[in-house]
């Protein structure tokens, strides 16, 4: 792998690479690219970066301000297996092209802040994260939204609605019922070669990989890889989502990262291990405490399950994302931590006597989120939890389902909606707002966009209201 301009320039020749990808994630955490000649490409545009107009991304300049400029990362370099001639991929951060200075909406570049803060606190100089977005995959998906009508229709070939569906050369069953999607083997499992296309060409593009499986729901399923460092391990949540969705399309299939596309059947998450090291050691394991925890990590836990309320702006972005964060089911909607009950927002996995593998789990996140800003957020979180010493309490253990209803409404839970998150990231900002890394103009934007989003809903007929309410 590249590691440096010249390796990258040096591998364009050796390759007879015919174009560079150059590749960036806006805002709301889809990669947008720009594909150019290799002469336009030398070792001034990674420091430099190459020009383009940004006042068409979404939530960026206006136009009277656009002129940016994308400075790839040598490290990121991979040839993209998607395209008919020879590309070489960059991943890019964004600079203003008259300063040379980091563009202060650019997630990945908000990200370098993150860890550069971290750094200066003096509390760590290393962050891991281990991501595990899971994902959907569907043979139709149709919907509409107009003035007069508004549907949507997913469907799959293992789906448990279709058992009395004619199908060409008859329907042979193996659906997979509803919450009895783990592990099955096929027949029921009807994409085991596509999920190992996915996994085995992520490898190839640098993605440390370790498994793959169906997940609980009907259609639903992951792919496993190894934790990185913040930024990487951000990058390798968008090579991830960009595999997942053109191996999909090459097996005439489509993928999608909604949290909740099905009703009354699991949900999608991205669960996020995470640790804090200093000098090549860890930070979060203490022997013969809960969990073998350390000090650290529960103040750590502390400042994630307070703030969670406000980050959860950024880790569950869209009004989609609190369709699977319902009370009552085994969605991880209880700001506790626990060692073993998975409706907790903090898990601490099983991880033995090895101190280099003691991580903490937080739960409750999505994979429609921006990683790089997901990340963030939760570092600063946890970041202010060690800083100010926030206690958690200790952890929770007992089944939260069995809790007696007085019992349960002493435990706080995340937000019931968007616009709840955002409004608790408007009270609860200021932590984020250390070290500069979220600026109040990032934040503000922030809200503006997402609040757009719960207008937009707010406003429409939902197609259920008529079952409720026409006859009324």
């Amino acid at each position: 792998m590249a590691s440096s301009p010249q390796d990258v320039l040096r591998t364009i020749k050796d390759e007879g690479i015919e174009l560079i990808d150059l590749k960036f994630t806006d805002l709301h955490g889809k990669w947008q690219h720009l594909t150019v000649c290799t002469d336009l490409l030398d070792e001034a545009a990674f420091s430099e970066g190459v020009a383009f107009d940004g006042s068409s991304i979404r939530g960026w300049k206006a136009i009277n301000e656009s002129d940016m400029a994308m400075v790839p990362d040598p490290s990121t370099a991979w040839i993209d297996p998607f395209y008919s001639h020879k590309t070489l991929s960059l991943i890019c951060s964004i600079s203003d092209p008259r300063t040379g200075d980091p563009y202060g909406r650019c997630p990945r570049s908000l990200a370098a802040k993150a860890l550069s803060y971290l750094e200066k606190t003096g509390i760590a100089d290393t962050a891991f994260f281990g991501p595990e977005p899971e994902f959907f995959v569907f043979d139709d998906v149709r919907y509409e939204s107009g003035y007069g009508s508004s549907s949507y229709s997913v469907d799959s070939i293992e789906s448990p609605w279709n058992t009395g569906r004619m199908e060409e050369g008859g329907n042979l069953a193996n659906k997979i019922q509803l919450k009895e999607g783990y592990f099955p083997v096929s027949p029921n499992d009807t994409v085991q070669d596509m999920r190992s296309d996915m996994l085995l060409t992520m490898g190839s593009l640098g993605v440390p990989i370790e498994k793959h499986h169906h997940e609980v729901a009907s259609a639903q399923h992951e792919l496993g890889m190894k934790f990185a460092q913040l930024i990487g391990a951000a990058d390798n949540v968008m090579i991830y989502k960009y595999v997942v969705r053109n191996i999909a399309k090459k097996y005439g299939k489509t993928a999608t990262f909604m949290p909740k596309p099905v009703f009354a059947d699991n949900g999608t998450g991205m669960h996020v291990h995470q640790s804090l090291w200093k000098a090549g050691q860890p930070l979060f394991f203490g022997e013969g405490t809960y969990a073998n925890l350390s000090q650290t990590a529960r103040w750590y836990i502390g400042g994630l399950l307070r703030h969670a309320p406000s980050f959860l702006a950024f880790t569950n972005p869209t009004t989609n994302s609190y369709k699977r964060l319902v009370p009552g089911f085994e969605a991880p909607v209880n700001l506790v931590y626990s060692q073993g009950n998975r409706s907790a927002a903090v898990r601490i996995p099983l991880t033995g006597p090895n101190p280099k593998a003691k991580r903490l789990e937080f739960r409750s996140g999505d994979a429609l989120a921006n990683p790089y800003l997901a990340f963030s957020a939760m570092m600063m979180a946890g970041i202010d939890g060690v800083k100010n010493q926030i206690d958690p309490g200790d952890g929770t253990d007992v089944d939260l389902f069995e809790l007696p209803a007085e019992e349960l409404a002493k435990i706080s839970t995340v937000p019931a909606s968007l616009n709840g998150a955002l409004e608790a990231l408007d009270a609860d900002k200021h932590y984020l707002m250390e070290g500069g890394v979220f600026s109040e103009d990032f934040i503000s934007n922030w809200i503006d966009l997402k609040y757009e989003e719960v207008q937009q809903l707010r406003q429409r007929p939902h197609p259920h209201e008529f079952t409720m309410y026409y006859d009324a």
